[in-house]
C-alpha cells in the first residue's frame, strides 16, 4: 500500500506584507518539515494577500508576488507544495496556484471560476481562465535573472506516479466543479488552496463537498484556508479538512490566535485506486488535451501500513470535541470570530487600544465585552512571551505582566450621562466595566448639551421643545457625546469602536457622527435580535472553558432605550420602530430575498397575524422600506463593520442602493390602498 504524509498550512497574512507574509509561509515549511509531511497545501493568494483589493493592479504587486515565490522555492526541498499568488499573462491577471516540486516550479495553475458574490470581487482584478487550455510563460527569474519556461493553464501533475489537481476555492462550490473533471483523469489527491470567509455555519457546508468530493472522486481531499482578519472587514476562520474515500480524517482548529499552523495526515492511496477501479460507473477520460498532464520526477517517502489512530492524528483532533460540538454552535462562532478579529485588527493597525462610549445598552455591552476578551483570548492561547511580541510597537508593553494589566491598560470605556440618562444604565455600565477589570470613566455632559441649546435657542430667537423639536433635541444628546470620546481615543492613540447594529443601520436608527462614531464598527454587520439573544446566553451561559458574565443581567433588565427623551416619556426603541425580530425579518426578506414590499408582507402574515393585525404588519413593511430608502447615506459613511453573515448592509462590499430614490412610494400607495390604510 502506498502511505504518504499530506500537510495543509493556514496564515493569519495581511495584504502588501512582502516580508511578514514569505516568513509565514517559510514558518509553515519548516514546520511541515518537521513533521515529515512530503506533500503541502497553503491557502489562496497567501504570498500577495486576498485583500489587496485595487493594488492587484499595481506591477509591482505583482513583481513581488513574484519575487516572494522564488524566495521561498529552496525551502521546499523535498515536499511538494501548492501556494497561491497574483500572476500577469498575456495582458491580463489572474489568480494561480503554483504548483512546487522539490524546490522548483513546474506549473501555474489559474482559477478558472471566480467569486464574484456577497463579499466578494474577484472579476474586478482577475480572469477567468478557460477550461482545457494549456500555455507556456517565460518567467524571469528576479534573483538570478534566468529566463525560465514554466506550463501555465489547466493543469494536473503526475509526481512520480502520484496524480495531483487542483480545486481552487470557488471551483468546489459550483455545480459543475472542477474536481469532476479531474476525477476523470484518475488524480489521487485533489488540493483545495482557499481564500474561503466565514459566516455562521458555513464550515458544515465546506465539510461536506470536501467530504463527498473525497467519496465522489475516490481521491484524499486536502482543504485549507486563510485564518484572522486579513483587511478589516472579512474574518477567515481557518479550519483546515483533509478527507479521504468519504472519511473525514483531520480538522484544524478554527480562530486561531496563531499566525500559521499545519495540520496533517497519512493517506493511502490505494485504496482509493481501488475504491475507483470496482466502481462500475467511472469513466475515465481517455482523450485529454495535449499538455494538461506534467509529468515531474520526485523521490516519495512512501511510508509502511499505519493504524486508523495513526491515521486520524487523534490527538490533534480534540477541537472536534470541545466547542465545535457545542449545542449553542452559533453563539460560540460569534464569540471567537469576533476576539480574533478584534484583536488583528488592533495589533495589524498598530492602535494602542479600544475606546468604547458605553451606554449600559446591549450594544455597546457586547463591543466592550468582546473587546476585553479578545485581549484575555489571545493571551490564553499565544501565551504572554508571544502576546508582547504581537503588540511589541507599544511603548508599555514591558510594565504589563498578566491579562488584566493589560484589558486595565488597552481596553477604556466611559459613561457619558445627560439629565436623561437613568441610574439603571449608569449601574450596569460600571457593573460590566469592574467585571471586565477595563477602565472605567463617568462623565456629565449636562453644561455641554445646556450650551449649544442656549446658542441656538439664541440664534433663533425660538424655544426648543419636545413637542415641536423632538427628533432635533435626541440627536443633540448623541452628538454631544462624540467629541469627548473622540479626544480620550486620540490621546490615547488608541481605536474608537462604534457601537451600531444592522438592525439599526437598515432603518437610519442612528445618529451620524453621534453613536455611529468610530474607526471601526465592529457588530454593524450583526441584527440586533442576534445580539438580543447572545447577550443573554453571554449571562447565562457564556462560551465554553469560559462561563458566563454575571453583570451582563443588569444590562437586559430593562427594554433597549437610547435614553435621549426625558426620562418620563419612557422611551424604548421598539416603541419608536417596532418589534426588533419583525425589522429583522423585513430586512432579509428585501435584501435576501429581493421581494417587493407586498410580497414581503404576504411572507409575515402567516408568521406574525396571530399577534398582529394585517394593518400594523402593512404599517411595519411601510415604516421599514421608507426609512430604509432616505438612509442610506447614513450606511455610505458607516465605519467598517465585520462580516459575520451572509447579509450585510454594507455598500461597499454587499448591499449597493441609491442613495436618492423613488423611496417605494408606488409599492407602498397599492400595498395600503389593497388594505384600506
Amino acid at each position: 500500500m502506498k502511505n504518504i504524509k499530506v500537510g495543509c498550512a493556514v496564515v493569519n497574512q495581511i495584504p502588501l506584507d512582502w516580508d511578514g507574509n514569505k516568513t509565514r509561509i517559510i514558518s509553515c515549511l519548516q514546520l511541515a518539515e518537521k513533521k515529515s509531511i512530503q506533500l503541502l497545501c497553503m491557502p489562496e493568494l497567501a504570498i500577495s494577500g486576498y485583500g489587496c483589493e485595487d493594488a492587484f493592479y499595481s506591477p509591482f504587486v505583482i513583481e513581488n508576488s513574484l519575487k516572494s515565490l522564488f524566495e521561498i522555492l529552496p525551502m521546499t526541498k523535498n515536499m511538494v507544495v501548492a501556494v497561491g499568488l497574483p500572476f500577469f499573462f498575456k495582458g491580463s491577471l489572474f489568480n494561480v496556484v503554483a504548483f512546487i516540486v522539490n524546490g522548483k516550479i513546474e506549473g501555474l495553475v489559474p482559477k478558472k471560476f471566480l467569486a464574484g458574490d456577497g463579499v466578494h470581487y474577484e472579476q474586478r482584478w482577475f480572469k477567468a481562465w478557460k477550461e482545457n487550455i494549456v500555455d507556456e510563460v517565460d518567467v524571469i527569474d528576479p534573483l538570478t535573472e534566468e529566463c525560465l519556461k514554466i506550463p501555465i493553464g489547466d493543469l494536473y501533475f503526475d509526481v512520480q506516479g502520484v496524480k495531483i489537481g487542483l480545486e481552487i476555492c470557488e471551483e468546489a462550490w459550483v455545480a459543475q466543479r472542477v474536481g469532476i473533471g479531474l476525477a476523470k483523469k484518475s488524480v489521487d489527491i485533489v488540493l483545495n488552496p482557499s481564500a474561503s470567509h466565514f459566516s455562521f455555519g458555513k464550515q458544515e457546508i465546506r465539510k461536506r463537498f470536501v467530504v463527498e468530493g473525497s467519496r465522489a472522486f475516490n481521491v484524499a481531499y486536502l482543504f485549507t484556508n486563510l485564518l484572522g482578519n486579513e483587511a478589516g472587514r472579512i474574518i477567515f476562520d481557518g479550519g483546515s479538512l483533509i478527507a479521504t474515500g468519504g472519511n473525514l480524517i483531520h480538522q484544524g482548529e478554527r480562530f486561531s490566535f496563531l499566525e500559521r499552523d499545519v495540520i496533517s495526515s497519512v493517506v493511502d492511496l490505494d485504496e482509493n485506486r481501488v475504491k475507483k477501479v470496482q466502481n462500475a460507473s467511472f469513466s475515465p477520460d481517455l482523450s485529454e488535451p495535449k499538455g494538461e498532464k506534467v509529468d515531474v520526477s520526485f523521490s516519495w517517502n512512501y511510508l509502511p501500513p499505519v493504524g486508523d489512530e495513526d491515521k486520524l492524528n487523534s490527538e490533534e483532533f480534540d477541537s472536534l470535541k470541545s466547542w465545535e460540538q457545542s449545542k449553542h454552535h452559533k453563539e460560540e462562532e460569534f464569540f471567537r470570530a469576533m476576539c480574533l478579529s478584534l484583536f488583528d485588527y488592533l495589533r495589524k493597525s498598530r492602535s494602542h487600544g479600544f475606546v468604547i462610549s458605553l451606554s449600559g445598552g446591549v450594544d455597546s455591552s457586547v463591543v466592550s465585552l468582546l473587546a476585553a476578551y479578545s485581549l484575555k483570548q489571545a493571551i490564553h492561547q499565544l501565551g504572554p512571551s508571544e502576546f508582547k511580541k504581537q503588540l511589541s510597537y507599544l511603548k508599555r508593553a514591558d510594565r504589563l505582566f498578566n491579562s488584566q494589566d493589560w484589558i486595565k491598560s488597552l481596553v477604556t470605556c466611559a459613561y457619558q450621562s445627560t439629565q436623561n440618562s437613568s441610574q439603571d444604565t449608569y449601574l450596569a455600565a460600571k457593573g460590566l466595566a469592574e467585571e471586565l477589570g477595563v477602565t472605567f470613566y463617568n462623565w456629565d455632559l449636562d453644561m455641554v448639551h445646556k450650551k449649544y441649546l442656549e446658542t441656538i435657542e439664541k440664534a433663533l430667537a425660538l424655544k426648543l421643545t419636545w413637542e415641536q423639536f423632538d427628533l432635533s433635541l435626541q440627536n443633540i444628546q448623541a452628538r454631544i457625546r462624540s467629541p469627548g470620546i473622540w479626544l480620550l481615543a486620540n490621546v490615547k492613540n488608541a481605536l474608537l469602536l462604534s457601537t451600531s447594529n444592522r438592525s439599526e443601520a437598515a432603518v437610519g436608527y442612528a445618529t451620524m457622527d453621534g453613536d455611529t462614531s468610530g474607526g471601526l464598527s465592529p457588530i454593524a454587520g450583526v441584527d440586533k435580535a442576534f445580539l438580543n439573544h447572545w447577550i443573554r446566553w453571554m449571562a447565562h451561559v457564556g462560551p465554553i472553558n469560559i462561563g458566563p458574565l454575571k453583570s451582563l443581567s443588569a444590562v437586559f433588565k430593562n427594554p433597549p432605550t437610547a435614553e435621549l427623551r426625558p426620562l418620563d416619556r419612557a422611551q424604548q426603541d421598539e416603541k419608536d420602530l417596532m418589534p426588533y425580530e419583525i425589522l429583522d425579518d423585513i430586512e432579509r426578506e428585501f435584501i435576501i430575498k429581493r421581494k417587493s414590499p407586498r410580497e414581503i408582507f404576504l411572507s409575515l402574515l402567516p408568521v406574525y397575524q396571530k399577534k398582529y393585525s394585517k394593518k400594523e404588519l402593512v404599517q411595519f413593511v411601510v415604516k421599514f422600506l421608507r426609512l430604509w430608502s432616505r438612509n442610506q447615506w447614513k450606511r455610505e459613511r458607516y465605519a467598517p463593520a465585520f462580516h459575520l453573515d451572509d447579509e450585510s448592509l454594507d455598500p461597499k462590499t454587499w448591499c449597493r442602493y441609491p442613495i436618492l430614490s423613488a423611496g417605494f412610494e408606488k409599492e407602498i400607495q397599492s400595498l395600503e390602498t389593497e388594505f384600506g390604510i
